[in-house]
């Protein structure tokens, strides 16, 4: 794997190795907080040529060994990995694994030994005697609105899972979710999406950074794209980071202006 942007110098060139996931975990640090309790929420996200999201359904299809490896490498730096309802079903997510690799940096940073997966769903239409529910090594969390429907919520906490509110009525503000998670001291937030949780986020304003691995290959079809709801009414501006390759793959860091 080797950097494209910022440009190395033909010595960084030639020393630089991202190969290693200690390496690619500097690469990929969260920034310095901003305030005291600030949360820095990453998309990570993966779209072929011609922008396409998935293909027969899943997101799987569309990567790569190196992109899986940015995958673990960001959901190893996570506090919390904030995903949609309709991506947990599609994608069959399991509980974080904690993994020896990320054990000395999370300890350093206090954090527990796999980053909580935080499911986003309003309607609570969720099996919750999956494993992702029932045998995770920290709880998993359910955000939800104030007035989502109590037998579904009891079902949640029933399977052990904690249920976290982020939003007044039935459905869920994407502000909130944020919010909401930093109160709780998971400020290294990571969404995996699904596209439309995405959108909602950027909607929001809520998004710090996206992590795009753009595939070098055309799926057509009608996949939504990595982001699929309603647009801002003013494009916002990202900045490059930092823009990685290898076998054809582009792995893309932009911060939000």
């Amino acid at each position: 794997m080797r950097r494209l942007y910022p440009v190395p110098t033909a010595d960084e060139a030639a020393r630089e190795t991202f190969d290693t996931l200690d390496a690619l975990a500097d690469a990929y640090a969260y920034p310095a907080p901003r305030a005291e309790g600030a949360a820095w929420l990453r998309g990570n996200m993966v779209a072929s040529l011609d922008g396409a999201a998935r293909h027969d359904g899943r997101s799987q299809s569309l990567s790569s060994a190196a992109d899986m490896r940015i995958f673990g490498v960001l959901r190893g730096l996570a506090d919390a990995v904030v995903v949609g309802a309709e991506t947990v079903r599609q994608e069959g997510y399991r509980p974080a694994k904690a993994r020896d690799a990320f054990a000395e940096r999370r300890a350093a940073l206090g954090q527990p030994i796999a980053p909580l997966i935080a499911v986003v769903s309003a309607r609570l239409d969720l099996d919750f005697s999956l494993p992702l529910f029932t045998e995770p090594l920290v709880p998993t969390l359910v955000v939800t609105g104030a007035q989502a429907d109590p037998a579904r919520v009891r079902a949640a906490q029933a399977s052990g899972a904690e249920v976290v509110v982020a939003g007044q009525g039935v459905r869920v503000d994407p502000a909130e979710v944020v919010s909401a998670l930093a109160g709780r001291g998971l400020t290294r937030l990571l969404t995996e999406g699904g596209p439309r949780l995405l959108a909602q986020f950027a909607a929001a304003g809520a998004l710090d950074e996206l992590c795009l691995s753009i595939a070098p290959l055309i799926a057509a079809g009608t996949a939504p794209r990595i982001m699929d709801g309603p647009g801002l009414a003013v494009p916002e501006r990202f900045t490059p980071s930092a823009i990685l390759e290898e076998d054809g793959f582009l792995f893309t860091r932009y911060v939000r202006a």
